[in-house]
């Protein structure tokens, strides 16, 4: 199943995780055992809509639109710009929260932990 949403340029951003992290065994293992974190984005669009996605890189190894099933560590609110920016290395989380570019609830340390699940993307495919 697609997590891909029109209106969002980071939806194919997450439809990339998805694959590279459930079509690898290996990979989706090393990624959950360095990562060990269940993340809720409420990615906003330039439109003002909210969209959320649940990366679980604690159990499952999965991407998914909508809120998971497990309580999620961390959630990030940001917008659909700021997470491109992240996960193309244009934008360093820790610069983004500084400069008010996303907001985090919850552990705050995991959100240093997000740099090694957007890192099973290819920076050549964004």
């Amino acid at each position: 199943m697609s997590v891909k949403v029109d209106g969002y340029k980071s939806s194919s951003i997450f439809e990339q995780l998805k694959v590279n992290i459930s079509d690898n065994e290996a990979k989706k293992k090393e990624t959950i055992k360095k990562v060990n974190a269940i993340f809720e984005f409420n990615v906003k669009n330039n439109e003002g809509k909210e969209q959320i996605w649940t990366m679980d890189l604690k159990k499952g190894g999965t991407v998914q639109t909508g809120k998971g099933s497990a309580k999620p560590d961390i959630i990030i609110n940001l917008t659909d710009d700021t997470f491109v920016e992240l996960a193309s290395g244009k934008l360093n989380g820790q610069k983004a929260f500084m400069a008010g570019k996303l907001k985090i609830k919850g552990n705050m340390m995991l959100a240093t932990k997000l740099d090694g699940g957007l890192a099973t993307i290819p920076k050549a495919k964004l």
